[in-house]
């Protein structure tokens, strides 16, 4: 449902006239972490389940030409604050200024667009980032000023300076801009760009003002591995009088981190969670402090948020934290796909290791996000969407909603989810066979540490008692580390396969955490057995396995599982068997960042994707490809399984259907399948026209 496309107020201006601007507005309370009342029912003006929209920006409307990268707070008397970019040009380092619209009345009509920050001679002001002290009542927007070298000709900023403004008075005027000059010059990396945020930051329990802020070296001159991509945070203890460098993030190559959030978990723990500066369908890169952001731990890949389109997505805690006796309830916006599409929100109840339930917010195109809430609850979801360039919003919207709607009636403020975890820590307490076993500290670990199971031989195994308090059916939820020598892994509970039972640990790119709903499973009260089985290499041909914990977790309703697998062409799992396939992107509507072609051909050109089968059963496999009238009218496809062959051939020329997430999807059929790695789809060039390889998705119906 979407509703209330534009009920803000308009005022035509000229460019010129609105660059200049005027002051705009201020917050109290930093976003994600704004005062509310205990007990206050979600929605409570609204009803328990609603979904609103409202248009900011527009630049079909709006004087300049675009809007994007945003900056959102909540006040305790639940007057909003909204920043972006907007732009004069469609560019990351050309003419910007900040711009602010603000609600006294938590959304129900908006103030005119007032500039806090003008673009004076074509100053490009980006990355606006909002925190608030929720005990003096005064807010800062952090920003940088971004500058291009001689010889750059892209369209991002080779440095930037950090710089701040605040307000005092709820939101009547802002002090004067002033950079912040020095705070990273002590760090050996050359860093010459420092972009706060962009979004928010935080106030730790201590009172600490927290803003994680991303850093790189120029541009020209370096390849993207040269420009030492990194986050180091700011923080304040005095109120935002002065402001200190954290330490970093530990600089690698293999993890470039950027745009990215923090916030704290219940046990006092700090986390910051971003995407990779590198681009493509990643999953995030995150890493934690032990002591309120001043020092970070490795960073590493993390799938608990899913793997989709590297882009600005944003964190906030919604309830619970330190030193609250509420429910822990994290939020998380992105654009759920391998391309900047389908804007979705989730919630967690384990501190962000997991995200249970999810709604989509807009099917269409979705950008950068940022999340808040109002003090009875409601969700604030600002967002760039629509229009027609991949990389840039027509529009920028603001969405509330209950957390009844998001969670589709299985969770609200009033009656609760419901959810209870019972965790087992696999660093420790494990039985094996055909192996060796060992405990490897990482502060990544849910218990700090995780099991690392080295097995002599195919048939390897690590077994662990787990207690179940209570007779139910419980979705049982592992959370794994994937290296690139990951092996493939079986479970079994008391000797019977969950549902998902099988997965392939191999790390899709460089190693990580990630998170496997195995399903649910009735289980009797008392202890029982899992045990993790070595069954053969992984697609990158290792056998490593390394745990770290299983949960049973009982809630309201069924978590959000979505039962597919897929593998694109630049995935692990796929491969070229014969023949030349080149990457191209001329026809839209593929999967993920590119596809494959081939001209016609006598069979020898030859690809193959090895698909991850979770357990045995009845599927549908689809296939991606872009059409065009070139395209062949007879593409063969060649299913190989434990049940035989079969050979499927698709006419290119003709449009499937296309989705949401991206892709344009024919379907081969349905198919029963083996579990594990058996079962292969080649596709070859023996066809009367140009053949298409994209991906190829498995998606359980039984």
């Amino acid at each position: 449902m979407r509703q209330s496309r534009e009920t803000a107020p308009r005022v035509a201006l000229s460019r010129r006239a609105f660059a200049r601007g005027v002051a705009g507005a201020a917050a109290v309370a930093a976003a994600g972490q704004a005062a509310f009342a205990p007990g206050a029912a979600a929605g409570g003006r609204r009803g328990a389940s609603f979904f609103d929209e409202t248009t900011l920006w527009d630049s079909e409307v709006d004087p300049l030409e675009n809007y994007h990268v945003h900056a959102l707070t909540v006040l305790p008397d639940d007057t909003v604050l909204a920043v972006t970019e907007g732009r004069y040009e469609v560019c990351d380092a050309g003419p910007r200024a900040l711009l602010l619209r603000r609600s006294t009345d938590g959304g129900d009509t908006w103030e005119p667009t007032r500039t806090v920050v003008p673009s004076v001679d074509g100053e490009s002001w980006g990355n606006p980032a909002l925190l608030a002290d929720g005990r003096t009542g005064e807010v800062f927007l952090f920003f940088m000023l971004s500058l291009r070298l001689p010889g750059n000709t892209s369209c991002s900023g080779d440095s930037g300076d950090l710089w701040v403004v605040s307000s005092t008075d709820g939101g009547a005027t802002w002090g004067e801009q002033r950079p912040l000059p020095g705070l990273f010059d002590g760090f050996p990396y050359d860093w010459a760009l420092h972009g706060p945020g962009p979004g928010h930051g935080i106030q730790l329990d201590s009172g600490r003002l927290l803003l994680n802020c991303l850093h790189r070296r120029v541009i020209v001159g370096n390849s993207a591995p040269e420009r030492f991509y990194g986050v180091a945070s700011v923080y304040s203890d005095d109120h935002g009088a002065t402001w200190r460098a954290t330490g970093e993030v530990p600089v690698e190559v293999d993890y470039p981190i950027n745009e990215a959030r923090v916030f704290q978990r219940s046990d006092g723990t700090v986390v910051v969670n971003g995407r990779a500066a590198a681009g493509g369908n990643r999953q995030r890169i995150v890493s934690v402090s032990r002591d309120r952001g001043l020092t970070w731990s490795r960073p590493a890949l993390d799938g608990s948020t899913g793997r989709f389109n590297a882009v600005d997505a944003s964190l906030a805690r919604y309830t619970g934290g330190p030193g609250s006796t509420d429910v822990d309830r994290i939020l998380f916006s992105r654009p759920d796909s391998p391309v900047r599409t389908n804007m979705t929100v989730s919630v967690s109840y384990d501190e962000g290791h997991s995200f249970r339930y999810s709604r989509v917010v807009n099917e269409g195109r979705s950008f950068y996000s940022e999340l808040a809430r109002l003090s009875d609850g409601t969700i604030l979801l600002l967002y760039g969407c629509d229009g027609e360039l991949a990389s840039a919003p027509r529009r920028v919207a603001v969405c509330r909603f209950s957390l009844d709607w998001l969670t589709g009636g299985r969770d609200s403020l009033g009656g609760g989810p419901g959810y209870q975890e019972e965790v087992t820590d696999l660093a420790a307490g494990g039985t094996v066979s055909g192996g060796v076993l060992t405990s490897v500290a990482d502060p990544l670990a849910r218990g700090g540490a995780r099991a690392v199971f080295t097995p002599s031989a195919p048939g390897g195994w690590v077994a662990y008692t787990v207690t179940a308090p209570r007779t139910a059916t419980y979705d049982l939820l592992l959370r794994y580390v994937r290296p690139e020598e990951g092996g493939l892994l079986t479970v079994t509970v008391d000797g019977r396969r969950p549902r998902t039972a099988v997965l392939d640990t191999t790390a899709e790119s460089v190693g990580g955490y990630d998170v496997a709903q195995l399903g649910p499973h009735e289980l009797t009260a008392g202890r029982h057995t899992v045990r993790f089985t070595v069954t053969g290499p992984g697609r990158g041909g290792g056998s490593l396995l390394s745990l770290d914990a299983l949960s049973l977790i009982t809630a309201a309703g069924r978590a959000d599982v979505r039962e597919e697998s897929v593998v694109d062409n630049d995935d692990v799992g796929y491969e070229v068997v014969g023949g030349v396939w080149s990457p191209a992107t001329g026809v839209p509507g593929y999967w993920s960042g590119n596809y494959r072609t081939a001209p016609a051909g006598t069979g020898a050109g030859v690809v193959r994707w090895r698909p991850v089968v979770p357990q045995d059963g009845r599927y549908r496999i689809d296939v991606s490809y872009t059409p065009h009238e070139n395209r062949a009218g007879d593409a063969p496809y060649t299913v190989r399984g434990a049940g035989g062959t079969r050979t499927v051939r698709v006419d290119q020329r003709l449009a499937g259907s296309p989705e949401p997430r991206g892709g344009t999807w024919a379907s081969l059929g349905g198919f029963d399948l083996a579990a594990g790695l058996w079962t292969t789809v080649e596709l070859s060039d023996d066809a009367d026209g140009f053949v298409v390889a994209d991906a190829v998705r498995l998606t359980r119906l039984a």
